[in-house]
C-alpha cells in the first residue's frame, strides 16, 4: 500500500500496545473492501485522536491519502480521488455537514464510513454497569439520518454485525468475553472510557467484575458466550458516486 500523509494527516501506527487490542477485523474489512469497489486511488479521514483511533480499514494494495477529520477545507482538487474511506471518524467534525461536503468534494466515487447508531449504543448490556459512559458515547455519534441527509438520498446505511471473535476492540467486540473489559490495556484502546472521569471508570468496572464473578452476568447475558454474532450499533453507510 502506499500511503501518503498530507498536512492533516495522522500516524499510520499507533504503537505495539494499541495493536494487540485493536487490529483490522476481517468481517469488516471484507465489507468495506466490498462497498470500496476497486478504487486506484482511496482518501482515509482517520480521527484526530490516534491514542486509542480504530486500526486502518483502507485497502492494502491501493494508494491511500491519510488524513485527520478536522473543520479545516481539505487540501486537495476536486475528485481528486477514486473512494473516500472514514472509521469511526465523522463525530470528530464540529461541523459535520461542511466535513462531509469537503469529503464529497474531493471524491469521485462512492464515500464509504462505519459509524455508530447513537441509538442503538445504550442498548448494548454494558449499559447495565457503566450507564454513564454509553450515554456519553451515544451523545458523541451523529444521527443516521443526519448523515444520510449531507451524503444524498442514494445514500444507504446497513448494520454490520460484529463476530464472535471480532479482534477490533471496542466495547461491543467483547459482547461474549466481558472479562476482556476488566484489561485495563483493552479500556485504554478504546475511547469511550475516556469520556467519563476515572472515578465514574471506576465505578463501572468494579460493578461489571462484581456482575462477573458473581454470576449474576452470566444469569442475565450467558447466552452471548455462544452467539456467532451481535447487532450492535456498528452501521456500513455507503454514497455511490
Amino acid at each position: 500500500m502506499t500511503r501518503a500523509t498530507g498536512e492533516t494527516g495522522v500516524p499510520a501506527d499507533e504503537g505495539p500496545e494499541h495493536r494487540k487490542y485493536r487490529r483490522p477485523e476481517p468481517v469488516f474489512a471484507r465489507a468495506i473492501a466490498k462497498a470500496l469497489g476497486d478504487p486506484r486511488t482511496v482518501l482515509e479521514v482517520r480521527p484526530a485522536r490516534t491514542a486509542a483511533a480504530p486500526p486502518s480499514y483502507a485497502p492494502a494494495d491501493r494508494q491511500v491519502t491519510t488524513v485527520a477529520a478536522s473543520d479545516e477545507p481539505l487540501p486537495f482538487a476536486d475528485d481528486s480521488f477514486d473512494a473516500a474511506l472514514a472509521v469511526l471518524a465523522v463525530h470528530e467534525w464540529s461541523d459535520l455537514e461542511h466535513g462531509l461536503a469537503e469529503v464529497r468534494r474531493v471524491t469521485r466515487g462512492p464515500i464509504v464510513l462505519l459509524a455508530r447508531d447513537p441509538d442503538r449504543v445504550e442498548q448494548f448490556w454494558l449499559a447495565e454497569y457503566a450507564p454513564d459512559l454509553l450515554a456519553a458515547e451515544a451523545r458523541r455519534h451523529p444521527a443516521l439520518a443526519r448523515i444520510r441527509d449531507a451524503l444524498g438520498p442514494d445514500t444507504v446505511t446497513s448494520a454490520l454485525p460484529i463476530p464472535f471473535t471480532c479482534v477490533d476492540g471496542f466495547t461491543e467486540a467483547y459482547y461474549a468475553r466481558p472479562e476482556r473489559l476488566l484489561d485495563a490495556g483493552a479500556r485504554r484502546a478504546d475511547p469511550v472510557w475516556d469520556l467519563v472521569d476515572e472515578m465514574t471508570a471506576r465505578r463501572s468496572v468494579a460493578a461489571l467484575r462484581n456482575a462477573i464473578e458473581s454470576g449474576e452476568w452470566d444469569s442475565r447475558h450467558g447466552a452471548l458466550r455462544v452467539q456467532p454474532s451481535y447487532p450492535g450499533s456498528l452501521v456500513l453507510v455507503v454514497a455511490p458516486t
